[in-house]
Formats: structure tokens, C-alpha cells, sequence
């Protein structure tokens, strides 16, 4: 996607993961599961997690998370993800679902956002301090 396409759809963050919404992660009404697009933002977040905090991190929390739309078979779900606030030692990570559909959408349409939380953990499962930032 160019500058000019995420500008036009107001995308904030950066891309952590993409993949493609199939026919096995489908409810009864033939929509994609909101667990399975959690567990995707779950994955994105914990990219940039792994990013931010240089090693071994542990999804603490889940906020916020909201569906705005539902998802169809075949579309491209891209998740953004930028970090809102960082302590001691965890990382808060708002995470944005987009989807594109090449055979009915022409323009990203956003269809879910929510707020991560992991802990930077030791080789004990232990909280550690988060590095400096870079």
C-alpha cells in the first residue's frame, strides 16, 4: 500500500502482521470468529512487543478490544500497531485491524482496535526492566 492509500484510510501504526481470513475461521453465519481476529491483533501485538523490549515478553492483558465491523471470508486482515505507553517494565501496544477485499472493497475498511499489555519477562517468567529506547 502506497503513503497516499494510508493516508486516505487513516491508518496509524505500522504493519506487524497480515494474513488472509479463510473458510475454517468462519461462525455459523459465515462471518470470521472475533477470537480469531483477537488472536491475530494478539500476534501483531506481540511482534512489536518483542521489538520493544529485546527478548521475551508475555501478553498480560487484553483492553479495549472492539469490532467494528465483521470480517468476510477472503479478505486481507493487515494489522497496524503502534506503542501508547511504556512503564518499568510493560509495554502497552493499541492495535488496529484493516481489511481489503479485492472483489468488494476498493478502500481499506477498518474492523477492529484494541489495546495489548505484555510484561518483559527473564528466563524465569520473572518481570524485567524494558531496555532504553533506541
Amino acid at each position: 500500500m502506497s503513503a497516499t492509500e494510508s493516508e486516505k484510510v487513516n491508518i496509524q501504526g505500522e504493519l506487524a502482521l497480515q494474513t488472509l481470513a479463510m473458510p475454517k475461521d468462519t461462525n455459523a453465519n459465515g462471518d470470521i470468529f472475533g477470537g480469531w481476529l483477537v488472536s491475530q491483533m494478539d500476534l501483531a501485538a506481540g511482534i512489536i512487543s518483542k521489538q520493544v523490549t529485546k527478548g521475551r515478553s508475555a501478553t498480560v492483558a487484553i483492553e479495549n478490544v472492539t469490532f467494528l465491523k465483521p470480517v468476510s471470508v477472503g479478505s486481507t486482515i493487515s494489522c497496524y500497531g503502534r506503542v501508547t505507553k511504556r512503564g518499568r517494565t510493560s509495554v502497552h501496544i493499541a492495535v488496529d485491524v484493516w481489511t481489503w477485499h479485492m472483489l468488494t472493497e476498493t478502500d481499506g475498511v477498518k474492523v477492529a482496535e484494541g489495546l495489548f499489555v505484555f510484561v518483559a519477562i527473564d528466563d524465569n517468567g520473572k518481570p524485567r526492566p524494558l531496555p532504553a529506547e533506541s
